[in-house]
């Protein structure tokens, strides 16, 4: 690392860091191959990045459809060039600086939004950075090919000892937040800023399609620690919708969708029908089930996609004109609402003690990431410890 690239005042802090010249990494060589681990040469912050010494990455679920397919069932997607060190959720300690840092310091414990945005379009000025043409999320893939460049300028995901990655994506964790809970983050996030497009708070009532599952759960916690009034949820697996019931009895209500219709079992609940409703179904999902669930709505009720459902939805849009229902899509979260959000779980409104985390040294990447196949739907929490080889 070069010592011109760090603050003076920080060069004596973290010596074990500024006398390392290398790193290792799991990086993937070709598409549906293993990981297998590298040394690398140790990153250098640019002067308004800081480095992030990784003590956990949280291993998605989709992560292993990514490297096996990905780029050939959805061409469109850009992808980091290969050789690549994926990793989505990364959560450390920043070991160093650059330059013109300001404001936070070496070993403060961070969770880093891998959100990446040009910073200059029309977008980024208003604050909109998610809708930056050249969005990427580093670590993972962007959805369009002008963000070639945001993926190639930030190549450093968290399945590596250290990382990269630039100030403003830096959200501090609580006192009361491990690293491995920390690492869930990014599915947390993800729901809390759809949450907020949905309104969510006290006197409100929301439905959220998937709710035993790794994103869906987050509605539970996070709609208990805003205090929406009531939450009814849905899934396929009895026993785990139950365990959801039981995070909070009095104010959640489940259904299973092998039982008929969920606008049907809503209203038989909520004449007028629910204030907001999240959807979780992946991919693979029935579209009817999305449209069912939107049907379960109030009027001027407000729906979120944030499952990346994969086939068509028959939307009645006469239906929707005509009861102000509003549709959003809703991919990802900024630093200031993954910094409100770790506020929620620093008061402790936010309870993350349910997650069970499966940890993984770097050795085992491979054993996690198809490990996910088998996760106890939303309560298991799989990661990667880069400093356990």
């Amino acid at each position: 690392m070069s010592a011109s690239s760090i603050r003076p005042e920080y060069e004596a802090v973290g010596e074990d860091v500024l006398s390392a010249s290398t790193m290792i990494a799991a990086r993937l060589h070709a598409v549906g191959s293993p990981m297998q681990l590298d040394e690398l040469p140790l990153p250098a912050p640019r002067p308004l990045d800081v480095l992030v010494r990784v003590r956990a990455c949280g291993v998605v679920p989709n992560l292993s459809n990514v490297l096996a397919h990905a780029s050939h069932i959805l061409p469109e997607l850009c992808q980091p060039k290969l050789p690549a060190i994926y990793g989505l959720d990364a959560v450390g300690e920043i070991a160093a600086i650059g330059e013109q840092v300001h404001g936070i310091e070496v070993g403060t414990r961070v969770y880093v939004n891998p959100g990446r945005s040009c910073g200059s379009c029309a977008q980024c000025r208003r604050g909109n950075t998610n809708a930056c043409q050249d969005y990427a999320l580093q670590g993972y893939f962007a959805c369009r090919p002008e963000a070639r460049q945001t993926l190639d300028d930030y190549p450093y995901g968290g399945l590596g000892q250290y990382l990269t990655a630039p100030v403003s994506a830096m959200v501090p964790i609580p006192d009361n937040v491990t690293f491995d809970q920390a690492a869930r983050f990014g599915y947390l996030g993800t729901m809390y800023s759809a949450l907020l497009k949905a309104n969510a708070g006290p006197g409100t009532t929301i439905l959220v399609n998937g709710i035993s599952g790794t994103l869906g759960i987050g509605g539970a916690l996070l709609g208990l620690a805003m205090g929406v009034d009531r939450i009814y949820g849905t899934g396929r697996d009895r026993a785990l919708l139950e365990r959801v019931k039981g995070i909070a009895q009095d104010r959640i209500e489940v259904f299973s969708l092998a039982d008929g219709s969920i606008a049907r079992w809503v209203r038989r609940r909520v004449d007028e029908g629910v204030d907001a409703h999240i959807d979780c179904m992946g991919p693979g999902a029935d579209p009817v089930t999305f449209a069912d669930a939107m049907r379960a709505l109030r009027r001027g009720g407000i729906s979120v996609n944030i499952g990346a459902i994969g086939n068509a939805v028959p939307i009645d849009l006469h239906s929707m004109m005509d009861n102000g229902i509003t549709l959003h899509g809703s991919g990802w979260f900024t630093t200031d609402e993954a910094v409100r959000m770790a506020a929620l779980a620093a008061t402790g409104a936010l309870d993350m003690s349910i997650f069970k985390t499966q940890g993984y040294p770097l050795s085992k990447v491979n054993e996690a990431i198809s490990g996910t196949a088998k996760r106890d739907g939303g309560f298991s929490n799989f990661v990667v410890r880069p400093d356990q080889i």
